[in-house]
Order: structure tokens, then C-alpha cells, then sequence
């Protein structure tokens, strides 16, 4: 017997709506592998239908006092903590993600970071006016942008979306918003909470694959172009928006680097570094996947994170002892088991290293030693929950091997000396630095990296900036 699958629809000028070719994609819970929604396999109609409507609604909204803006976000705040249980539903079926985590772990920071926001549309900075030529007056404005083409991806699709929309929409901007393929529930959810509170076409959403990304991309109207996603993506998004000079905000890949000192008391770094590493089954660009330890007490720490990483549990959304749930999609296990599968002969896998079940995409915490700094699993972005351990013999050693990637979102160092740690947060190139700490996010600090990390920030007044172009106005004084 076959169960009907749930339809969810596009979200333009204010209006629900199925794609106008009609065609869709089946959207599978990972935590099952079974399909249970379709959505719009948006085409160039739905991308055009979106931008029009966001086209249109523009000067109306950036016409509205900081005021108004920070009004109906203050909303939008309130309806989310009201709502709280669709959301984590929805974000649980998107994800597989445990129920009680979702509930604490995000919706909390979500609101938090729209009321941020809220109070930013407040808080436009720019010089002072001045005469800085005889006879005539400068000041500055700060303006939105126009229409943001964003691109959300499937790792926290409902907090990505906020990192998106808010900052955007407190500038005065107006949004098309496209959630990954394999996660768009809990934001077509978002459009309507939005839709009820936001004048229409304010906020849209388009749901689709990445040919759906790329015509939001290459669409003339946007002003400004938004990624979350892999360097792949990035550069390819980068590329299109350089034809028409858009604007281009990227938020990438990330292979953080935890720095291990032999000061460090070993099991509160364990018991830190295991969480921040497997949190989300290690999908996250900020996870803690690289452990780089002092030779010292590289094999205490081994033993013990190989002892955390077995007490921990992956398994079904609604079972409360569970750390993290399934990975997101079945390209996605092959890809961990992949990395796993092609391991030097000089690793070895000390925890997990296997799938767990034959039903959704578990796969199960794992530790990894013995690595080189060439080695695949190393330089590249595993995306699962893998940690990786090399040892090193000296600070020199250790920040050569932490910068020695293509990435540079963010790092950790773990030491009871100060002076190292502040010398370590100057060396280290990466747009976050934690001491004693690692993944940690407020929404008053800038999250956002370097290299192929990408550029743009998101979270705080750095991320508000970013959706605000500056204009210079001068005026004579004696006209």
C-alpha cells in the first residue's frame, strides 16, 4: 500500500505555487530513506516569477523606516517561538535530526539572531557629515542593495535560512530564497510564517535543484547573490555573478583545525572536541574534524577520544539518547564511506568506521590516527562524523600543519598558556579563532572565512553591512 506523499509548493508574490512546468522531485527523509513530500523542480518561469515579484516589491520596502523593518521582524521573532513545534517537525522530517537537540539547539539561536537583526535595521552607521572641501558638505548614506538571490544549504537549513533573510530584509532588501533540493519543508514552512507578516514579494521562496540555483544566479535583477554551500558551488556561483558584476557573498567549506597543547587538561578537551566534532553527525563547516595534538600526549588523547566517540549515539529523531542523527542524503554516506574506504595503509580507524543499520543514512562516530598532513581525509572536507589526529612536536609545527589547507573558516586552540594562545589566534588563518572552546556562535560576532572558505560575513553588524551599498552625497552651501 502506498502512502500519499505531501505536496509543498513555491512561495511567490505572496501566493503558494506549484512550478509552472509542473514538474517536481521527491524529498526523502534521511532518517528512513523513504520519500514522504514532492517539491517544485523549479524552471527559468519560477525563477522569473520570483524575481518580478521581489522587483516589484523593492521600493516599497526600502522605503519603510528602520523602524517598520525592525517591527515586523520583532514578529517574525515572536510567530517562530510560537510555532516552534512545526518548526522543529518540519525540520526534523527535512533532516533526521533528534527532536530534543533541534528544539534547543536551534530554534532558541534562530530567534535570537532575527532579533539581532531586528535591532540592526536600527543601527545604520556611516561618517559624520562634514566639510572636508571649503564651501561644500559630504555625508554618507547606507542602502539596501536590492534583490538578494540566496542559496541555503541542507546541513541547517532552517537556521541557514535565517542567517539569509534577516540581515536582508532588515537592510530594506527583498529575497528569493532557494533551500536545497533534498531539504525544502521547513523553509516553504518559513514563507508562510513570513508571507503572513511581510508585505508580498518581500520574501519568496523557490524550490529546485542546483540548474534552479544557477538561473537565480544568472537572473539580471538580482543585485546580489548569497551562498551557503560547498567551494564547488561557491566558485561556480562566482563565476556567474561575474558577468553581470553582482554582488557576492559566500560562506564555503571548512576543515577547522583543534589545536591540542600538552598543557591541556585532556579530558574537558576531549569531552569538548568529541561534541563539537560529531554535533550533527559532522555536518557543519565549522565541526571540529582536525585534532592536531602534542606528541606528548598524543596517545592519551587518542584513547580517549576513541572512548568518547563509542559512547556516543546515533540513531532515530524521537530517541532521547541519541547525539546525532542520520547524514542527509545517500550521496552524502557515500562520500564519508568513500573517505573512510580509500585510508592509507598508515591509518588507522580506532573508532567506528561503518555504517550503522541498513535503514536511513546512520553512520557511526569515528576517530582516525595516524595521518599525514597529504593525506586525503586531512586536506579534504569529509563532511560526516569523522575526526582525524596528527601529532606535532612544537607551535611552529602546529600552526604549519593547521594553515596548511585550503580552507580558513574556523579553528580552535586548547592550552592553559595565554601568551600561546594569543600568539596562536595571530598565526592561525582562519575567520574564527576559539580558545578552550570550539563552535560556539553568537549573533553579535562575525561568522566567516578565508581562501576557498569563501568571503562575506554573516551573523552581526559585519553581516548587515553586507547587504547595504554606500553612497557619497555632497552639497554646496551657498546654492
Amino acid at each position: 500500500m502506498s502512502t500519499e506523499l505531501r505536496r509543498l509548493r513555491n512561495y511567490i508574490g505572496g501566493e503558494f505555487r506549484d512550478a509552472a512546468d509542473g514538474r517536481t522531485t521527491e524529498v526523502v527523509n534521511p532518517a528512513t530513506g523513504e520519500a514522504y513530500a514532492t517539491a517544485p523542480l523549479s524552471g527559468q518561469a519560477d525563477v522569473d516569477a520570483a524575481m518580478a515579484a521581489a522587483a516589484e516589491a523593492f521600493p516599497g520596502w526600502r522605503d519603510t523606516t528602520p523602524a517598520e523593518r525592525q517591527k515586523a521582524l520583532l514578529k517574525i521573532a515572536d510567530a517562530f517561538e510560537e510555532r516552534a513545534e512545526e518548526l522543529v517537525a518540519a525540520e526534523v522530517e527535512n533532516t533526521g535530526k533528534p527532536v530534543g537537540l533541534t528544539r534547543t539547539e536551534e530554534i532558541p539561536p534562530m530567534v535570537d539572531q532575527i532579533r539581532f537583526f531586528a535591532g540592526a535595521a536600527r543601527m545604520l552607521e556611516g561618517k559624520g557629515a562634514g566639510e572636508y572641501m571649503e564651501g561644500l558638505t559630504s555625508f554618507v548614506r547606507r542602502e539596501p542593495v536590492g534583490v538578494c538571490a540566496q542559496v541555503a544549504p541542507w546541513n541547517y537549513p532552517m537556521m541557514m535560512a535565517v542567517w539569509k533573510f534577516a540581515p536582508a530584509i532588515a537592510a530594506g532588501n527583498t529575497v528569493v530564497l532557494k533551500p536545497s533540493d533534498t531539504t525544502p519543508a521547513s523553509t516553504v514552512l518559513l514563507a508562510g510564517i513570513l508571507g503572513s507578516i511581510l508585505p508580498k514579494g518581500v520574501f519568496n521562496v523557490v524550490c529546485g535543484d542546483r540548474d534552479t540555483g544557477r538561473l537565480m544566479v544568472e537572473h539580471p535583477t538580482p543585485a546580489m547573490a548569497s551562498i551557503t554551500g560547498s567551494v564547488r558551488a561557491g566558485m561556480s556561483v562566482a563565476e556567474s555573478a561575474s558577468k553581470d558584476l553582482k554582488r557576492v557573498h559566500l560562506e564555503l567549506g571548512g576543515k577547522a583545525p583543534v589545536v591540542v597543547f600538552e598543557d591541556t587538561d585532556v579530558a574537558k578537551a576531549v569531552e569538548g572536541i568529541s561534541e563539537a566534532g560529531f554535533f550533527n553527525a559532522g555536518q557543519d563547516c565549522t565541526a571540529a574534524t582536525r585534532v592536531l595534538v602534542h606528541e606528548s600526549i598524543h596517545d592519551e588523547f587518542v584513547s580517549a577520544l576513541a572512548e568518547a566517540a563509542a559512547g556516543m549515539k546515533t540513531g532515530m529523531p524521537d530517541d532521547e539518547d541519541v547525539f546525532f542523527g542520520p547524514l542527509n542524503n545517500a550521496n552524502q554516506l557515500r562520500q564519508v564511506e568513500g573517505f573512510i574506504e580509500r585510508l592509507p595503509a598508515h591509518a588507522r580507524v580506532v573508532a567506528g568506521g561503518k555504517r550503522v543499520g541498513d535503514k536511513g543514512y546512520f553512520y557511526a562516530p569515528t576517530v582516525v590516527s595516524g595521518l599525514n598532513q597529504d593525506d586525503e581525509i586531512v586536506q579534504k572536507e569529509v563532511f560526516g562524523p569523522v575526526i582525524t589526529v596528527q601529532s606535532f612536536t612544537d607551535e611552529d609545527q602546529a600552526v604549519a600543519y593547521a594553515n596548511g589547507v585550503e580552507y580558513a573558516l574556523a579553528s580552535s586552540v586548547w592550552t592553559k598558556d595565554h601568551s600561546r594562545a594569543m600568539r596562536m589566534s595571530r598565526k592561525l588563518d582562519f575567520g574564527c579563532v576559539w580558545i578552550n572552546t570550539h563552535i560556539p556562535l553568537v549573533a553579535e560576532m562575525p561568522h566567516g572565512g578565508f581562501k576557498k572558505s569563501g568571503y562575506g560575513k554573516d551573523l552581526s553588524a559585519y553581516g548587515f553591512d553586507d547587504y547595504t551599498r554606500v553612497k557619497h552625497v555632497m552639497t554646496s552651501l551657498d546654492a
